[in-house]
């Protein structure tokens, strides 16, 4: 466990050096970031029935990537949002405390050999996380649960150029799930760290554009991933779910954004997830918002 955690904390050192004005020099970088607000409220008196609510999220994307040297080219991105959600009780117009509405902190780097082949061998680090999670009543553990991807395999850059990119990349990785403070016993009140860990093949295609002048961009990620090997497989043997891991995994998020005037945005998100393991249907997330938003590069 503190092997792994170190691991995570070496990564995010580096990242953070990487995404610093010092080493920023000659990387094709661009870092936006976006807070998006809905409010309304009503008097003590009101008859209607109605009750008030504040929604803001905070989102910021980043991306640094450069050759390294004459065959090594490095892409680096880092995903952060954080929202909460405040309602007001629609008889007494007292406010409750916050919750959560999205939380994501998502890095992922990537090593591309050109070496003048067909494809590009590639070898990539991903970081899946959280700012805090709340699952647990008893306990809000911030950064839980850690979900560390590592992967080599051959990729592609099908269309490259000033307003489009196309990428995709086929490998083999290897998932390790840190779930920290696991309450077992609700008597004793007993917690522990669990672990697993996966393997299997990957698939992964990026694609990126903007029009009207960069004013209108969309960009799209399909992932999906293929398990071959789970370390927990022969505690689940007789149950259920003992075959749920063997699953094709899928992530693919869309991201649609326009500026309407020059710090104001409109911005609609949508994603899929199906990880049986989690949940038997998928998941889908769709945000529609209107805000404040600033590319720093």
């Amino acid at each position: 466990m503190k092997n792994n955690l170190t691991v995570v904390l070496v990564g995010i050192l580096t990242s953070a050096l990487l995404f610093s004005p010092l080493s920023a020099e000659n990387w094709e970088k661009s870092i936006n970031a976006s807070l998006m607000m809905t409010q309304n409220t009503y008097s003590d008196n009101w008859s209607g029935g109605e009750a008030g609510s504040v929604t803001w999220t905070f989102n910021a994307n980043l991306l640094f990537q450069k050759p390294l040297s004459a065959k090594v080219h490095n892409k680096n991105t880092l995903k952060l949002s954080f929202g909460q959600t405040h309602n007001q009780n629609s008889e007494t117009k007292n406010w409750s405390s916050p919750a959560k509405s999205t939380d994501l902190v998502d890095f992922e780097t990537l090593f591309r050999f050109t070496l003048g082949l067909v494809v590009d061998p590639y070898t990539a680090g991903r970081l899946e996380t959280q700012f805090l999670d709340v699952s647990d009543p008893g306990k809000h553990r911030p950064i839980n649960p850690l979900k560390l991807t590592e992967s080599c395999g051959i990729a592609k850059v099908i269309v490259k150029n000033n307003n489009k990119e196309l990428t995709t990349r086929l490998g083999f990785g290897l998932r390790q799930l840190i779930n920290r403070d696991v309450l077992i016993d609700d008597i004793t009140g007993e917690r522990e760290d669990q672990t697993s860990n996966g393997g299997g093949f990957e698939f992964v295609t990026d694609f990126s554009s903007t029009f009207a002048d960069k004013k209108i961009g969309f960009s799209s990620k399909l992932g999906l991933f293929q398990a071959v090997y789970f370390s927990e497989s022969d505690e689940l043997k007789g149950q259920p779910n003992e075959d749920y891991w063997k699953d094709l995994d899928i992530n693919w998020e869309n991201r649609l954004s326009a500026a309407v005037a020059q710090y104001l945005t409109v911005e609609l998100f949508m994603q899929l997830l199906y990880d049986k393991e989690v949940n038997l249907a998928g998941q889908f997330k769709q945000s529609l918002s209107l805000g404040l938003t600033y590319k720093f590069l």
